[in-house]
């Protein structure tokens, strides 16, 4: 026969009610009786009826995540985090991929798969302003990034314009005056490439240095190859630069690459700087400076904001945006002065 809470209850000496609030993760629990009650489940090998537990509860303790795509190392490094953040609450996540379309993100929201489960956390890149009733519903919805305008969720984002300006003023310090930058997207009305631009911007201004449209070199997706793609534009049309912002990291590295192939020596001719701290930029040769912009953080409190708003930490009553703090990661690749 299956093991039942009352099983559970009889050999931990403890009531019925306390074995369920242990099973369910409720605070106020004394550490000796949650461990009489963890000892007696092992023992016993009792497995929690799930289905049955999410009707009386209301929650599947399950929450979904939508990020563009996983093949960008940004977001499957953020997923990571997520998973990891949601398994110490004992939750479940289930990934899913839009590839930054508006209507696959529309989609998504209306998908009858959210029913299982209690929540989602979005990072989107196609809605627009005119997408917010599309949020209204009654799933709680955390949403990451730029775009999200005045909707009515909570949005847990990073600095992206003070930790710009920031790398850019980095290079600055480090005896650099002609920076170019790549990731440029003159089609993107509010998001990272068009706030780090702003950023760097307000460096350049700050210390003197003429905005040069020549170092902008544009690129509509971020990946290695975009990069590769930017640097070698630069170089063709003979863009005279002493370093390099790329505005994320797998630009950088592409365009770090090209600049090697082409025989100029990173630090030493030109310096490379990028955005996001990916495990991978610690291990190019040479090691990439980058800008952490507290991804972790961003996966921890994106978690906990979505716990609140599903019952389990007391949310607040109105939405409300968080951001994270930053740091310039200092490696080979841009060295300080």
């Amino acid at each position: 026969m299956a093991v039942t809470l009352r099983d559970v209850a009889e050999l931990a000496g403890v009531s019925f009610k306390t074995v369920s609030n242990v099973i369910n993760g409720y605070p106020h629990i004394r550490p000796a009786t949650r461990e009489k009650v963890e000892r007696a489940i092992a023992e016993l090998g009792y497995q929690p009826n799930l289905s049955a537990r999410s009707l009386r509860s209301g929650r599947t303790d399950t929450i979904a995540l939508a990020v563009p795509e996983l093949n960008l190392s940004y977001f499957a490094e953020l997923a990571s985090f997520v998973i990891a953040a949601a398994e110490e609450a004992g939750l479940v996540t289930l990934v899913e991929q839009t590839g930054g379309d508006r209507d696959r993100e529309l989609a998504l929201l209306q998908s009858p798969r959210l029913n299982r489960t209690d929540g989602l956390i979005l990072s989107p890149l196609g809605l627009g302003e005119e997408d917010a009733a599309a949020l209204g519903g009654p799933l709680p919805v955390v949403m990451l990034g730029e775009r999200t305008f005045d909707w009515p969720c909570d949005h847990v984002t990073m600095r992206n314009v003070e930790a710009a300006r920031a790398a850019t003023e980095y290079l600055i310090a480090s005896g650099r005056r002609r920076i170019a930058v790549i990731g440029e997207n003159e089609a993107e009305v509010m998001g990272s490439a068009r706030l780090r631009l702003r950023g760097y911007r307000e460096a350049l201004a700050a210390h003197g240095i003429p905005y040069d449209e020549r170092l902008v070199a544009r690129a509509t997706l971020w990946h290695r190859a975009d990069g590769a793609h930017a640097m070698h534009d630069l170089l063709d049309r003979g863009a005279d630069f002493d370093a390099v912002f790329g505005f994320n990291d797998t630009l950088a590295l592409g365009a770090m690459r090209v600049l090697q192939e082409a025989g100029l020596r990173v630090p030493q001719d030109v310096a490379v700087l990028g955005f996001d701290d990916l495990d991978e930029a610690a291990y190019a040769i040479p090691s990439l400076t980058t800008v952490d912009p507290g991804r972790e953080w961003i996966a921890r409190t994106a978690v906990e904001t979505l716990l609140s708003r599903i019952g389990r930490g007391g949310g607040e009553a109105g939405p409300r945006t968080r951001a994270a703090d930053f740091t310039v990661v200092e490696r080979e690749s841009a060295p300080p002065a």
